[in-house]
């Protein structure tokens, strides 16, 4: 599938699903699902690096990359009902994105995604600037890196960081989580996305994620085992904008957010007073 058929699909269907195939070995043997997923991916993120190396990456070479990533979930069992992009599609100009963050994966197919409806950037830990390989495609998408260890000092760099990308008609991806996590947490949710909307003055979007097919790793958290019996759901909301102290529309995402998990079969820690 090429780029501009997937993101033909995404806006005229405004959602996509995997094809129904049955991949006997990868859904039987998990271990080999585990197998052809990291040996694939490997192979992408080397080769994306050496791109990312000689060329602006952005737009239709960024998207590429990532929507190899996808195909290399569905050839590994992987399953994607992708949907909600309506609201989206009839939107113009840049917003920010607020989502949960279950895996690895939501920072690698994200982009495919969200790059067909205009320019994109993440919020980052700075950690993953240095990463070998990986490292270099996260530098060369020019994200707004935080440090995860002084919240006051992240939140200065976010907002205006954030806001002149936002002004150059730039979208930006945060997840406003503490760490990766399969179970969503709502008292650790921050509201910076939101924090970052109302000051640059562009509408927010929720984004609710189940990626738990690529497991968080107990030695190395970005290398978790691959199940195939758990189907990936990416979501999104209608764009909102931000007014008051946003405490209303931080709600809404958080609702948003753990609703359509819960629906899904996700975990969902409440934030009960």
């Amino acid at each position: 599938m090429t780029t501009d058929r997937f993101w033909h699909l995404l806006k005229t269907e405004f959602s996509y699903q995997s094809l129904p195939k049955r991949r006997f070995f990868v859904e039987k043997f998990h271990s080999w699902a585990t197998l052809i997923y990291y040996t694939q991916l490997f192979n992408i993120i080397l080769t994306e690096s050496l791109i990312a190396r000689k060329m602006p990456y952005e737009g239709k070479t960024w998207a590429k990359g990532s929507i190899g990533v996808l195909k290399i979930v569905e050839s590994a069992g992987g399953k994607f009902y992708i949907s909600g992009l309506k609201a989206l599609s009839d939107h113009k100009g840049p917003v920010v994105y607020v989502a949960n963050h279950m895996s690895l994966l939501d920072t690698l197919v994200l982009p495919c995604i969200m790059l067909s409806f205009g320019r994109v950037t993440f919020v980052v830990k700075e950690g993953l600037l240095k990463y070998p390989v990986l490292g270099t495609i996260i530098r060369a998408i020019h994200p707004i890196a935080v440090t995860r260890e002084n919240p006051r000092q992240d939140l200065k760099t976010v907002l205006n960081k954030g806001l002149e990308i936002l002004s150059n008609g730039c979208s930006i991806i945060i997840f406003p989580q503490a760490t990766r996590n399969a179970i969503f947490d709502e008292t650790t949710f921050n509201s910076l996305g939101v924090k970052l909307a109302q000051r640059a003055n562009v509408p927010v979007v929720p984004v609710a994620l189940k990626t738990d097919f690529q497991g968080n790793g107990r030695i190395i958290k970005d290398m978790g085992p691959v199940d195939p019996s758990k189907k990936l759901y990416i979501k999104f909301g209608e764009p909102m904008v931000v007014e008051g102290k946003g405490q209303v529309i931080h709600q809404k995402i958080i609702e948003f957010i753990s609703k359509n998990l819960k629906a899904w079969g996700a975990q969902v820690h409440p934030n009960i007073p």
